[in-house]
């Protein structure tokens, strides 16, 4: 059983997905309650920051004098000597995740099967969360890695692209959307969230759609964490939460300025599949 965090939990504020500022700062939470947890509890709230991680590492293969404007769990010096000791051969350092080193053999890879950089470090992603000693936490990244494998597959399929080629990772979701023909791909009846992920992808407005994923995911950490009160999960769902609200205040603030439409820009790309070679 894993440890209680009550007076932790106790002490953090209330949160609202209509917050316009984020309840508690990612620095702060960072600094201040991450040290109070176990290792292994840590090393599951970690899981969450290594998607900035994800970002600024292909940032530094595409220019290794590239300054992350975010940081995630490391900084740009540390991920420029993941890469040496990656391109080197050397001993891995285990402060790192191991899928840093594997994707980065495969970017290297010449003969690297056709596929985008991004959807290839999602696939190593995802299957390194889906993999974590903890319930709760696997289930939200199989949940995450199954909603956007959906809204991905229903965009080719509107498209007329190939499903398959817009698919990653592994699990039943995933291989329904590369296999069935069918209007709902065989998901209507065992994936119960289909339905709405549907409507989502049938909002027309760009950034109504992706709050409305946003709802979706916050709907999600209650539903599956109502009856675990002072558990990571709790404490685990709250950084996730905290960091929808962040995201959102960071892009309201200049509703009609380059965040957003840069985002906007992201969301109107189709992913054309083509000979995209991971190099």
């Amino acid at each position: 059983m894993g440890k209680n965090y009550y007076y932790l939990i106790a002490g953090l504020p209330d949160i609202s997905m209509d917050d316009t500022k984020p309840a508690c700062p990612t620095e702060v939470f960072r600094t201040e309650y991450r040290p109070e947890l176990t290792p292994d509890d840590r090393a599951l709230v970690d899981l969450i920051w290594l998607e900035q991680d994800n970002r600024n590492l292909l940032s530094l293969l595409t220019n290794k004098d590239a300054e992350p404007e975010t940081e995630g769990l490391f900084t740009a010096d540390e991920l420029r000597e993941v890469i040496r000791m990656t391109r080197e051969d050397e001993k891995w350092n285990s402060r790192f995740p191991v899928y840093f080193r594997d994707f980065i053999k495969a970017y290297d890879d010449e003969n690297a099967e056709s596929i985008l950089p991004v959807d290839l470090l999602s696939s190593y992603y995802y299957k390194y969360c889906t993999e974590a000693d903890n319930t709760f936490v696997s289930r939200w990244f199989s949940f995450n890695l199954d909603m956007n494998n959906i809204l991905s597959a229903l965009t080719a399929r509107k498209h007329r692209l190939a499903v398959a080629s817009v698919v990653i990772g592994e699990g039943e979701v995933a291989e329904a959307l590369r296999t069935s023909g069918s209007r709902d791909f065989g998901l209507g009846g065992s994936f119960e969230r289909f339905e709405r992920i549907q409507q989502i992808h049938e909002t027309d407005n760009l950034v109504e759609r992706e709050h409305r994923i946003d709802a979706a995911r916050w709907d999600w950490l209650d539903d599956e964490s109502f009856f675990d009160y002072f558990g990571i999960e709790k404490l685990f769902g709250f950084v996730v939460k905290n960091r929808i609200v962040e995201r959102w205040a960071k892009l309201n603030k200049e509703a009609g300025g380059e965040v957003l439409r840069s985002m906007i820009a992201r969301m109107k790309e189709v992913n054309v599949p083509a000979e995209f070679k991971v190099k």
